[in-house]
């Protein structure tokens, strides 16, 4: 699963991510879409990338929104290879990933989940304008 992705990312942190006054993954993705999404072939796949974690889910982060087929300027981050969870959405942009990343969330605070967070590498991979995988980096 180890994969180069290339694009533009910022920092944050979940509480931060709340409030549309704090909040920089909105604004990430419309930057995205304007500036790197008309360079890229149709082929290409487009990815979220969450890594360089603080901690766990209460501490900071890096968002990186990109493609494996992007080439020239931008920040880089490679998907480490490992164990994933997968938690698949359809409908609606971008409610559907808001839906999608609700059940991640209601998974890992049930009483007791089967698997444990790595904290690594997370990745959303966009399947198609109505579509999304979320792989979540599992011990």
């Amino acid at each position: 699963m180890k994969k180069a992705v290339k694009g533009i990312k910022v920092r944050t942190k979940n509480a931060d991510e709340i409030s549309p006054d704090t909040s920089k993954i909105s604004g990430l993705w419309q930057r995205f879409y304007h500036d790197v999404a008309p360079k890229l072939s149709k082929e290409a796949s487009i990815l979220g990338v969450y890594c360089n974690y603080e901690s766990d889910f209460t501490g900071e982060f890096d968002v990186l929104a990109g493609s494996d087929m992007l080439k020239g300027d931008g920040d880089s981050v490679m998907i480490k290879g490992g164990r994933y969870l997968v938690f698949e959405g359809k409908g609606i942009m971008p409610q559907i990933v808001i839906d999608t990343w609700s059940k991640i969330w209601e998974y890992f605070s049930s009483g007791n989940p089967e698997y444990t967070r790595a904290y690594t590498t997370d990745f959303e991979s966009y399947k198609s304008d109505s579509e999304i995988q979320i792989f979540i980096a599992i011990e």
